[in-house]
């Protein structure tokens, strides 16, 4: 009876609109984190390896609507993430608030664009939408990820830009916009569900595995950590990893890590020490054993070498 009504519901519900998206044979799992709150926890691997799914994605559910957080990355995980949503609720996703504009957290959005979903977005994001990486890394994703990344899948333009602190209440459930700045990416963000008192950070904070830092600005991202309040949260949603049980810790690891990246190679900077010496020189004994660290810690330390060389000519 209860898988009757299932279908009846999703049959009468939004999720009619569209259902040719290329289907993922990996397992999406829903963890419930509050009264209202909820995440999808991605895998910690490549974004090419379990067909893009790496990355975190929360919803809400209250009265009104839904509210998403990130919305994965391809279309058909976005769908994946929908029907999961249907299954526990019939309403509407009337909202989509996204960290930040990255691969693998934007390609999903246009199953929730479709729907009607209000996109909101941190002040940034039209420095990637223009640039050329935006479309490169389509182009290079319409390959690697295929098919579920494909000549339909679109990029999401914000219907809303976020550029200082924005909050909203839907349903009875108040939520607070944290515009965080460039830290991570060109605009950062989280979100705040007041009565849950869970915090969705996105990729400022990475749990259990070393981050990825791409072209960060580990010096605001830094600051930015230092500066996070934490201490009424009941549960820190990272944009990657699980949910962390002792959110001081969860960011305590992800500044420890970009603190001592900065240290080694800020001093390799000073120094005049060629980048291959100081790595090669540096104890990283404690990031080791961390999902992700052969595959990005010396790209990290490479990119945060070259940030700092940038820093000290601009002393």
């Amino acid at each position: 009876m209860k898988a009757w009504l299932l279908a009846v519901a999703l049959l009468c519900s939004p999720l009619t609109w569209a259902t040719d998206y290329p289907p993922v044979s990996v397992d999406v799992p829903v963890h419930k984190v509050g009264e209202h709150s909820y995440y999808v926890l991605g895998a910690a691997g490549a974004a090419t390896e379990n067909e893009g799914f790496i990355s975190n994605a929360g919803f809400v559910v209250t009265d009104a609507g839904v509210v998403v957080f990130d919305a994965l990355g391809s279309p058909s995980l976005g769908w994946a993430l929908r029907q999961h949503i249907a299954a526990i609720t019939d309403k509407p996703v009337v909202k989509v608030v996204v960290s930040h504009y990255h691969a693998d957290h934007i390609y999903g959005l246009q199953v929730f664009k479709d729907e009607g979903a209000e996109v909101i977005a941190p002040r940034g994001v039209y420095e990637y939408l223009e640039s050329p990486a935006a479309a490169e890394r389509l182009d290079e994703r319409r390959l690697s990820l295929d098919p579920w990344v494909n000549d339909d899948t679109r990029i999401v333009r914000p219907d809303r830009v976020v550029e200082r602190e924005y909050t909203f209440s839907l349903g009875g459930i108040d939520f607070q916009v944290n515009y965080l700045g460039s830290a991570h990416s060109d605009g950062d963000m989280t979100l705040y569900v007041k009565q849950d008192r869970v915090l969705y950070s996105g990729d400022i904070i990475f749990e259990g595995r070393v981050p990825f830092v791409g072209d960060a600005n580990t010096q605001r991202w830094l600051e930015t950590l230092r500066s996070l309040e934490t201490n009424d949260i009941v549960a820190l949603i990272p944009g990657h990893g699980p949910a962390a049980a002792d959110p001081v810790a969860a960011v305590a690891g992800t500044r420890d890590y970009l603190a001592y990246l900065r240290d080694v190679m800020g001093a390799a900077v000073d120094e005049l020490q060629d980048f291959d010496s100081a790595y090669a020189a540096a104890d990283w004994s404690r990031f080791a054993d961390m999902p992700a660290f052969d595959a990005a810690n010396r790209r990290n330390a490479y990119q945060v070498f070259l940030s700092m060389e940038a820093e000290a000519l601009a002393r």
